[in-house]
């Protein structure tokens, strides 16, 4: 389920006898370090999400929804806990038919299935691993364990009590929220938890579209959208700093987690280096998807009602989701086809995607050669997702063929890159599009999934797990 490298290369590329341990670990403890953490990690944390899935499955099954609603069927009950779980947020119901407490077991899901979390928790399991005679190691991974912890529940925490305070205190967010039913408390939470983990969804069917008069909780969202996720490491390693800085009695500990990241071989405890590649990478992707949005979206539909502050600060709110978070206060379908085919690249990108700024000449020529393998990677990546939009084209050949102008290749192409990169961005479905029957239709706030086939969803199940586990299958590494 986690994924701890103890050296510079994977406990299956080298035999144990040639092994060289880091500082403080032994040859023997190495040896079963790397069998416990790093043996088929891709199966083992799919075993994981799906038992958590199908913990969801049962908890949303047992309550009941919303009284003025019928009963949900089994299968989107299903695809709605594993799309919370993998961080996905593709939706095939409307989210305000979930009552207060089947919402309380999708921030659950959010919570646990998250990468702090999952993180965390392989730490604390590795950290039984060592003997006494390896005492400095030892207690550096417990060190670290409980910054993350801390770390994890002071980001929600203060932002649970950020989205609580700023929702009372500003009218109009709260009479939104009540008109819709909604418990203040349960938003908070939802909210928070669904920003941090980068999952993207909201208890409203609209999801944020309906709070885009109140520019402030944007702002007040979007921290908490970068420090889950993208800048997670960057702020990891300067939470350790800090500390080290600060508090003497952890000074030992915290030089040797900033001086040996290679070596201890947390995905998510990177060099200085990486770091700053990571912030300069996150940052030129909002400002190109900023750049882009004011200079094609600033008069458009999908910004219709704004002032120019709500549609500044509402471009800034929708260039940080698209990386992974999902969030949305727009109308995709009614933005312009090169935004869209930006978002659908920058979705399809792994969510530690970053682009090295080095100056040594055989440091650029290592880079190469490591971007060169990367390439490639995300190509045969794209031989899965052309498998499964191939196969989603045979399940919903019937309504390509009656419904063209809804079911479009790129409309699948999007929801399936969306469901890949655990986005949940989707391009819905407009019944004034129908070619027939549209007087029988109703539009749902719900994604463009939900209207198709049975085995439609079932494939797009296996795409959000698949990519819930990209980092495993692609051998995502720092250097």
């Amino acid at each position: 389920m986690w994924y701890i490298k103890m050296n510079h290369s994977s406990c299956f590329q080298k035999k144990m006898s040639n092994f060289r341990a880091p500082l403080g670990c032994s040859s023997s403890k190495l040896n079963r370090v790397c069998h416990i953490l790093s043996v088929n990690p891709f199966w083992t944390r799919n075993f994981y999400l799906l038992i958590i899935s199908l913990l969801g499955f049962w908890g949303l099954n047992v309550l009941k929804p919303r009284t003025n609603f019928s009963k949900l069927r089994n299968l989107d009950l299903f695809f709605t806990s594993v799309s919370a779980t993998t961080l996905s947020s593709m939706s095939t119901i409307e989210m305000e038919i979930l009552s207060n407490p089947q919402l309380i077991v999708v921030s659950i899901l959010m919570f646990i299935g998250g990468e702090v979390f999952t993180s965390m928790v392989g730490l604390f399991i590795a950290q039984n691993t060592f003997n006494n005679d390896e005492h400095l190691l030892h207690h550096s991974i417990v060190f670290l364990s409980f910054i993350i912890l801390g770390y994890l529940l002071v980001i929600n925490l203060l932002g649970i009590a950020m989205v609580f305070l700023f929702i009372s205190l500003v009218s109009n967010a709260h009479r939104t929220l009540k008109s819709k039913g909604l418990n203040l408390f349960t938003f908070s939470i939802f909210t928070t938890i669904s920003s941090f983990t980068n999952c993207g969804f909201i208890p409203t069917n609209e999801n944020m579209l309906v709070f885009n008069k109140n520019p402030g909780l944007f702002l007040v969202i979007i921290p908490f959208v970068i420090l889950g996720n993208t800048l997670f490491p960057t702020c990891l390693r300067f939470s350790i700093w800090v500390l080290g800085k600060c508090v003497n009695k952890v000074r030992d500990y915290c030089d040797y987690l900033l001086k040996n990241t290679k070596e201890i071989g947390f995905h998510h405890l990177v060099s200085t280096r990486c770091s700053f590649c990571l912030v300069g990478t996150a940052f030129g992707f909002v400002v190109i998807q900023v750049v882009l949005f004011f200079v094609m979206e600033w008069n458009s539909k999908s910004l219709k009602g704004l002032n120019p502050y709500e549609k500044t600060i509402g471009v800034l709110f929708q260039s940080v989701n698209t990386r992974q978070a999902g969030e949305t206060i727009v109308n995709l379908p009614a933005m312009s086809t090169v935004i869209l085919i930006v978002i659908t690249v920058i979705m399809y990108l792994p969510p530690y995607t970053s682009f090295p700024f080095v100056n040594d000449e055989e440091e650029q020529h290592q880079q190469q050669k490591r971007k060169r393998k990367i390439a490639k990677k995300l190509l045969s990546q794209l031989a899965y997702i052309s498998i499964f939009v191939i196969l989603i084209c045979i399940t919903e050949r019937k309504s390509m063929k009656e419904d063209p102008l809804n079911f479009t290749p790129f409309n699948i192409v999007f929801e399936v890159i969306s469901a890949y990169g655990n986005v949940g961005y989707t391009m819905g479905y407009n019944c004034k599009l129908r070619l027939k029957d549209g007087a029988n239709c109703e539009d749902k706030w719900y994604g463009f999934v939900g209207r198709w086939s049975d085995a439609g969803k079932t494939i797009l199940i296996v795409v959000m797990l698949f990519g819930r586990l990209k980092r495993y299958n692609m051998g995502w590494k720092f250097s």
